[in-house]
């Protein structure tokens, strides 16, 4: 970067906003680098520690979700995660019940996990409805409203003595309450500065990939001890309702368009009434036009942010990567419960759930590992290309991230195929859950950093192939261990994990030119 002449703040802050956009190459993200000292970026506004670029500047005013108290900022990002967390607990707690529902209805367990299969596709299908509705409609009123009607649904669950009723209802749970995670992603933006945005990332989605493991966990305890399924819906609908308080006590709306002057913000009022008024969204409706965006622009941002060039590839990796997640976990309960002369290991319903420690136990190692790491490798390129920050810098943690999902899968594979003992399951199942936390707080920075305007629909789409991958595996996994062995098939999907690795090379190398040649999504 050329030296220029100092410049006045107004000058420099539309220098540096073009210098650090969110859709551009470069990032400058340190004024303490060599090249700056000059002083032409006095003015820039800098985090506490007295180099770091605050990205996007702040504006100055105190209704900015940028300018919030860290402790408005870090209660509001609770409740983002824990409205995250809904969707895939209530999904997974109703693993352990397909048993008991099928005796009590007079069906196969087959049948009744139709129902869980629905709920998973939901999942991934409602996250690109709620995209849409969030940039039109705003993050609050997302918030309040599809965890309400998530929480009514999961009360319908408890109630029924209807297989049809349920199927339906859990159907539309998933629908419903998966909105916050890829709302979420939008709302960290919102709230957080550029540098600080792997970190919280790491916490949202530590806490909403421990839910499909924490929900059969604590379901298979209650099934154990009650041997009654509506327990567990009635647990899940605890939750809810839980998680409904903290929206009102705590919630507030997070967009917050930059591109209208401080004086021509709409006015937020700070009461408890104006507060909830943004929760509900009234105003959001009130302050719609000329503020926040129409249905159909909301729309056609979704499809140019698909169709971007680095997006498409970033949702295969994400895929190839994340979808035996299933697979482990399906197959391993499947053959843990199966009696020993059937060639399972005839775990009941407590000693499984005791089993389930082992993904909790990943996630939380995995956040922990990451949270440190993930800074570590943006300074570390920040430091050796003098304040600059480059998106592929994220990339690195990926093949760290395959350094144990890799093995792992091979581990679970041949511990189910020589029916050697669980504790290679245990062993297996760690480390891949332990690599599937890297890689997913480390593609999802990618994508945000590359597309920081468009957030939720980069987190829909993220979550979409997420899902509908997992969709599919839980079709063909057990069908295809069974027919082509264990070993056989656990070791095809380290390989295509490995392969994915070929996709995050591609990005590192070719990822600015693709993203440049895209263009910025407006």
């Amino acid at each position: 970067m050329t030296h220029k002449p100092e410049t006045t703040h107004v000058e420099d802050r539309a220098h540096v906003e073009q210098e650090i956009g969110r859709d551009t190459d470069v990032v400058l993200l340190d004024a303490g680098a060599a090249h700056l000292e000059k002083g032409q970026y006095s003015n820039v506004q800098l985090a506490a520690d007295g180099h770091t670029v605050l990205v996007p500047q702040p504006t100055s005013d105190p209704n900015d979700p940028l300018n919030w108290s860290s402790l408005r900022k870090h209660l509001m990002l609770a409740v983002v995660s824990t409205t995250a967390f809904l969707g895939d607990f209530g999904s997974g707690a109703g693993i352990p019940l397909i048993v008991i529902q099928s005796k009590e209805w007079g069906l196969t367990p087959t049948k009744v996990n139709e129902a869980g299969n629905l709920n998973v596709l939901m999942l991934g299908i409602g996250g690109l409805f709620w995209i849409v509705i969030s940039s039109w409609w705003g993050r609050a009123p997302v918030m309040f409203w599809s965890t309400l009607t998530g929480t009514i649904c999961t009360l319908v669950c408890a109630v029924t003595n209807s297989f049809p009723v349920f199927y339906g209802f859990r159907a539309l749970m998933g629908l419903t309450l998966t909105a916050y995670q890829v709302v979420g992603l939008a709302c960290v933006k919102d709230m957080f500065f550029f540098h600080e945005h792997a970190r919280k990332i790491g916490i949202w989605v530590a806490i909403f990939i421990l839910s499909p493991y924490l929900g059969p966990f604590l379901g298979n305890f209650i099934i154990a001890g009650t041997g009654n399924w509506r327990a567990v819906m009635w647990l899940v609908f605890a939750l809810g309702c839980a998680d409904m308080v903290l929206i009102v006590a705590v919630a507030d709306e997070t967009y917050y368009d930059r591109s209208v002057p401080v004086d021509q913000q709409p006015p937020r009022p700070q009461t408890l009434a104006g507060r909830l008024s943004r929760v509900v969204g009234i105003w959001q409706i009130q302050h719609h036009t000329g503020y926040f965006k129409t249905f159909w622009h909301c729309c056609g941002r979704l499809v140019s942010t698909f169709f971007k060039p680095i997006i498409i590839p970033t949702m295969f990796y994400y895929a190839m990567s994340f979808m035996w997640a299933v697979g482990i976990n399906i197959t391993s309960t499947i053959l843990l419960e199966t009696p020993i002369e059937a060639g399972g290991y005839g775990f009941g319903p407590k000693a499984v759930g005791f089993l389930y420690f082992t993904p909790l136990v990943a996630v939380v190692l995995g956040e922990a590992f990451g949270h440190f790491f993930n800074d570590f490798i943006a300074n570390r390129y920040v430091r050796k290309h003098d304040g600059i920050f480059k998106p592929e810098a994220r990339l690195v943690t990926n093949y760290v991230a395959a350094a144990f999902m890799i093995p792992g899968l091979i581990i679970v594979g041949q511990t189910l195929e020589k029916h050697l003992s669980y504790a290679g399951i245990i062993m297996g199942w760690g480390m891949y859950v332990f690599g599937v936390m890297l890689a997913t707080v480390a593609i999802t920075a990618y994508a945000l950093d590359s597309y920081g305007t468009a957030s939720s629909e980069v987190s829909g789409l993220l979550n979409f192939a997420r899902v509908i991958a997992g969709f599919a595996v839980g079709y063909f996994q057990q069908p295809w261990g069974a027919k082509s062995g264990f070993g056989i098939s656990f070791g095809i999907q380290a390989v295509i994990v490995a392969a994915a690795l070929g996709i995050v090379s591609i990005l590192q190398i070719y990822g600015g030119k693709m993203r440049a040649k895209g263009g910025p999504v407006v």
